[in-house]
């Protein structure tokens, strides 16, 4: 029985409020899930169980990112839920926000900048609110007071030296000592970590497993070991409830190959051995018929200062059939992509095999997708499958439709484009092309190229990250402005390309300084990598007057003089980028994203800063996730799973809390 009412019925777009919530430097939206009324009973049931799965790791995230979030967190949701002075305060609004920042983060830092938040509460309006919630309430330990937890809390929230950057890139400095995510246990030197695992490694291992992936490295006794995430294991009470949803899921999979997947992952999580995480990843990449597919794991490593340690993650998603058509159109042509590349031959897949691309949509985020979700992923990350299996890349078509209907009419292009000329090419074909470098961005991008033999794929360190990103985004610009583009059915004319070209250069150079505080410098890898594409293709074509930066009414835009020697310059850096990649050139990797992905021109930014903020926007946007729920019959027979979309972001967080919160409050 599949009944026809609003719940299961795509809201329509012009009605659809995509608007949540607004605080601090945050945006909340809400996204739809297009076409999920026509999937079948057995699909939807698969789904809801797989969003369940994914559910239940929420507290995983939490606590990788710094040892003291779960308690943070815990503390403040149940002042929240339990204060019963006076809650229109100055102090007690500024708590809330605090905590709603919390749950954006998935912890005490920032998600995008990875700075420590800065309380505007007052420590004795934080005593005073603890002390006056019912000692039950509160997350203590064993024999704990609550000026136990008062004390140990307060330099955690108040303190700017404790903790301050929970990724840490800064050249020069101990990395892992500097940093305050909790991969890795206190008293732990960088050296030490890359001594310990540089002696597992086999550098004439042609199948190299990812050593650290899914572990924390401790100490004790002056003697290293890791605390693996497993059932059994460090996680293992929020990995057992995932294990318990994967079951379910395996029974209603669509075919042989994806329940087999499912099982292996349920393998993997039960004994946390690294050869069956590569066996799940190359059973995944290889189920390409299923129309429902998801990411549930231990999986990207940008959270790790040295690119080895992965963050817990999920997205559950179903095949948007239609849009997949110019994914297919891509993947199919891979061996062409890949042989007219600028990059040189030696560094060139000779064969390109497996790669597969879709569009996508998302029917649920979770840990390091959530509530900041990338728009693309390409998986799996390892070097030896993709080389010898291929990738599966997928573009996430019903987010950034809520990205791109959230920013209608919001006044930013008229503030800094050049002219009409830019901003009409923008609204012309901005929202086509920047789907389009996505889709290049995450199949071909991340999956072109190889490394040399008895290259370690962890050659480029801290450096790592970076670099890829920059390989990927350029793969895709490069291609965007070919005139098989229009060939092939991907761009309705060439024109579209520039909108694409433009608005990447602008963000690089200029826009994604909105992000970034006053007197700081770049930390994270998409933001370095944009600015290294942008200012040395700038500095490059400076000769030829490619780019210019130009003033009008004291306000600096960006104009592109010569789209075609643009690409051209784009190619350039491919190339050398990915011989950097290739041949693991360390040094290489330091100098082009030292000298150009880090520091900032202070003078344009806070240029910048003051013309953002005339806008009243938020530079970072969070979802909420649709709300499913299994209808049954009298018997207890699953009837449908219905769809809804309007919890809001305090009670959505505030129910996860509840239902899902399965780990210690320190682990």
């Amino acid at each position: 029985m599949n009944h026809d009412n609003q719940l299961n019925t795509t809201p329509n777009i012009k009605d659809f409020n995509f608007a949540v919530d607004r605080f601090a430097d945050i945006e909340i939206l809400r996204f739809r899930v297009p076409d999920f009324e026509k999937l079948s009973l057995k699909q939807k049931e698969l789904i809801y169980y797989l969003n369940q799965a994914a559910l239940e790791g929420y507290d995983i995230l939490y606590d990788q990112n710094n040892k003291h979030n779960l308690c943070v967190r815990r503390t403040l949701e149940a002042v929240y839920e339990n204060y019963v002075s006076d809650r229109k305060t100055a102090e007690f609004e500024n708590l809330f926000t605090y905590l709603k920042r919390i749950w954006m983060g998935n912890g005490i830092h920032h998600h995008y900048s990875e700075d420590k938040f800065v309380p505007e509460f007052s420590e004795s309006f934080f005593k005073e609110s603890v002390k006056s919630i019912d000692p039950a309430n509160l997350p203590l330990s064993e024999n704990e007071t609550i000026d136990d937890l008062i004390v140990r809390l307060l330099p955690v929230i108040f303190d700017p030296t404790i903790y301050p950057k929970k990724t840490n890139q800064e050249d020069g400095v101990d990395l892992i000592r500097t940093s305050g995510n909790n991969f890795y246990g206190d008293d732990i030197s960088q050296a030490e970590v890359e001594t310990f695992y540089s002696n597992m490694k086999n550098p004439d291992d042609k199948k190299p497993v990812s050593y650290g992936l899914n572990s924390k490295l401790v100490k004790e006794s002056g003697v290293l070991f890791e605390k693996t995430y497993k059932i059994d294991g460090l996680y293992g009470s929020a990995i057992a409830k995932i294990v318990g949803w994967m079951e379910k899921a395996a029974t209603v999979a669509e075919n042989d190959n994806q329940k087999d997947v499912i099982n292996t992952l349920i393998d993997f999580y039960k004994t946390g051995i690294l050869r069956t995480y590569d066996e799940y990843s190359i059973k995944w990449v290889k189920n390409v018929s299923s129309l429902v597919d998801f990411v549930n794991g231990f999986t990207e490593t940008y959270g790790d200062p040295l690119g080895m340690k992965a963050s817990w993650e999920s997205l559950v998603n179903f095949k948007n059939l239609e849009a997949t058509k110019r994914t297919e159109i891509i993947s199919s042509n891979a061996q062409w992509f890949e042989d007219h590349s600028p990059v040189e031959p030696g560094f060139k897949k000779e064969e390109v095999k497996g790669v597969s691309a879709k569009v996508i949509t998302a029917t649920i985020l979770s840990g390091d997708c959530y509530p900041a979700t990338p728009i693309g992923i390409n998986l799996p990350n390892s070097n030896w499958i993709r080389h010898e299996y291929g990738s599966k890349s997928v573009t996430i078509e019903n987010i950034t439709e809520a990205y791109d209907q959230a920013s209608l009419g919001n006044g930013f292009n008229d503030e800094f484009m050049w002219s009409e000329v830019e901003r009409q090419c923008a609204k012309d074909f901005a929202s086509l092309t920047n789907n389009l470098h996505t889709d290049l961005h995450e199949c071909l991008g991340h999956g072109s190229g190889k490394l040399l033999p008895g290259v370690d794929s962890d050659a480029l360190k801290a450096y790592g990250s970076t670099i890829e990103e920059a390989r990927a985004d350029l793969f895709g610009l490069y291609y965007m402005g070919d005139p098989n583009m229009v060939e092939l059915g991907l761009l309705p004319t060439m024109e579209a390309h520039k909108a694409e070209y433009y608005s990447f250069i602008m963000n690089g150079l200029m826009t994604q300084l909105t992000r970034i505080q006053p007197g700081k410098n770049i930390e994270e890898s998409h933001m370095r990598n944009r600015q290294l594409i942008a200012s040395w293709v700038y500095e490059k074509g400076k000769a030829d007057n490619v780019i210019e930066m130009r003033k009008r009414n004291n306000s600096t835009f960006v104009l592109i003089n010569d789209y075609e020697k643009l690409r051209i310059l784009f190619g350039k850096l491919l190339a050398e980028i990915q011989r950097i990649k290739s041949t693991g050139d360390f040094d290489a990797a330091k100098n082009v994203v030292e000298n150009y992905g880090v520091k900032v021109n202070s003078k344009l930014h806070v240029e910048v800063l003051e013309r953002y903020k005339k806008l009243n926007l938020a530079p970072y946007r969070g979802f909420v996730n649709p709300v499913y729920e299994l209808e049954k019959d009298s018997s207890g027979n699953i009837t449908d799973v219905t769809i809804s979309y309007d919890e809001n972001y305090v009670d959505q967080h505030l129910r996860y809390a509840k239902k899902y919160s399965n780990l210690p409050t320190y682990n």
